[in-house]
């Protein structure tokens, strides 16, 4: 039997050649991967950190518009008048159904509080001469127009409501800074 040098070499079972035991990566590659990884990170951050900034007032906005639709379909389906209550001082907004001649939380998952994101404020604008923080869906497909506006820290202002007492919530004006 040869002796072996300081490298041990073991035959494949496959090829039958012989091949080097010593596998891996050497400290200094893995210290210059994490370099490079550190570098593109530090690229990446500040465009991811806008995008998700921009994902979450999107996801605000439509969140509230499935909300308001929902209160719609439910309001006709189920005959009953549906309220989309907002409260820009806690930041939240759900909604409730008419039961008797009071207002009740919806007894399912649209019924619980939903939140605005940190950086999100919001109001209601109602209509003319009137003061409601509140839009209410009728059995028979019509809401109260009224405007809710949301506005983020980073600037953006976004108008949502509808044209009309028969037409279902959209944006009606988005501006971005």
């Amino acid at each position: 039997m040869a002796r072996m040098g300081r490298k041990a070499e073991a035959t494949t079972l496959t090829t039958g050649r012989r091949s080097n035991l010593r596998r891996g990566f050497t400290l200094v590659e893995l210290v210059l991967v994490m370099l490079i990884l550190s570098v593109i990170l530090a690229l990446a951050v500040p465009v991811l950190r806008g995008f998700l900034l921009g994902r979450r007032e999107a996801n605000a906005v439509a969140q509230l518009l499935s909300l308001a639709q929902f209160a719609r379909n439910e309001a006709v389906s189920a005959g009953n008048t549906c309220r989309l209550n907002l409260d820009g001082s806690a930041r939240m907004y759900w909604l409730s159904v008419k039961e008797d001649t009071e207002f009740r939380d919806l007894k399912t998952e649209f019924g619980r509080r939903f939140e605005l994101p940190d950086d999100f404020e919001a109001r209601w604008a109602p209509g003319a001469g009137t003061t409601r923080t509140y839009a209410d869906f009728f059995s028979d497909g019509h809401v109260e127009s009224g405007t809710i506006e949301l506005t983020s820290k980073s600037g953006a202002r976004y108008e949502l409501g509808c044209r009309s007492e028969t037409e279902p919530f959209v944006v009606l004006k988005s501006e971005s800074k």
